[in-house]
């Protein structure tokens, strides 16, 4: 276990290593100028000298590159010159709306996506496995954008014309503020992103455990007189969660990193809309930052999902 761990460990920093000498070969050595184009457009001399300096740009491209990965991995990605403040500064102010945007939408989509599936599988062929899968090809096809409008129209315009003020028409209200208005103003947020999401992981469970069931195990355990609810959800589907294990590493991974749509269409100040602003105005800093918090979210996800294997499917031997 121990030596999976630190194999596991050791291929996450290699991929972290890896990113840190792209993003700083295209920020840091590909432009002209660094310090012009991290100042912005309407930088003075004197702002350009100061990054110039803070950021040793007067050094040897290796010592900069060192001492780019020890300030990150202290904790330092920056400084942000357009709004005068550290970039870790902007990524906490971002980070709480989109960890409950990801985190509470990740809950319903896991929910939906594995039930359905099960259900689906247990009655394959049937008008239950039909509708389920129906509706998933259904959702997989819905743009989230497109989605996300669908339900901004019926569930706050068309309502609120009606007399009814049930959902906001956006924005992230804080959780230590009202828990109750910060879950109403994320509701239709993370129906967007669930439903969508949710359709893959109905057919990957769906697929798994067809397969699943017709292993050896199942069999013996059927055999065994075991109910058939005990033998679906004991034995067949803790080894069907594998490829849904896999892909949900992936895909919260890279929803903490930044909701970059949904959150543009709920008007929600999270990384995504931050990432999006910044390539805007060019906020390289900012850019930068959010990249590097992104691919540290997707390399532990995907450590965790590999140590879950051990525990879900008995047939995996860690070595």
């Amino acid at each position: 276990m121990t030596r999976f761990l630190v194999r596991r460990i050791s291929h996450g920093v290699l991929v972290l290593v890896l990113i840190t000498m792209m993003v700083f070969a295209l920020f840091y050595v590909a432009p002209n100028n660094v310090a012009r184009t991290l100042a912005g457009r309407q930088a003075t001399p004197e702002t350009i000298a100061l990054i110039e300096r803070r950021l040793g740009l007067d050094q040897p491209v290796w010592r900069q590159y060192l001492d780019f990965c020890w300030n990150a991995l202290h904790g330092d990605l920056g400084f942000d010159y357009y709004h005068q403040v550290p970039v870790t500064t902007i990524i906490a102010q971002a980070l709480p709306a989109t960890l409950s945007l990801a985190l509470g939408a990740a809950v319903i989509w896991i929910l939906l996506g594995v039930v359905g599936g099960v259900l689906a599988a247990v009655r394959a062929r049937s008008w239950v496995d039909r509708a389920i899968t129906g509706s998933a090809l259904f959702f997989y096809s819905m743009p989230t954008f497109l989605l996300g409008l669908l339900l901004l129209f019926v569930c706050y315009y068309e309502l609120t014309l009606a007399g009814l003020t049930i959902f906001p028409p956006g924005g992230y209200f804080p959780f230590t503020e009202n828990p109750l208005e910060w879950m109403r103003h994320l509701v239709l947020p993370w129906l967007t992103l669930a439903l969508v999401l949710a359709a893959t992981y109905t057919r990957l469970t769906r697929g798994s455990m067809l397969d699943v069931m017709d292993e050896d195990y199942i069999r013996t355990a059927r055999s065994k007189g075991l109910r058939e609810h005990r033998v679906i959800y004991r034995h067949g589907l803790r080894s069907a969660l594998t490829p849904v294990v896999t892909q949900f590493g992936i895909d919260l991974g890279q929803l903490v990193g930044g909701v970059i749509v949904t959150e543009t269409v709920f008007s929600i100040d999270g990384l995504g809309k931050t990432a999006i602003d910044a390539i805007t105005q060019q906020d390289l800093p900012v850019i930068i930052g959010i990249v590097m918090f992104a691919a540290v979210a997707v390399v532990v996800a995907n450590v965790l999902v590999d140590l879950a294997y051990a525990v879900l499917d008995p047939r995996v031997r860690l070595h």
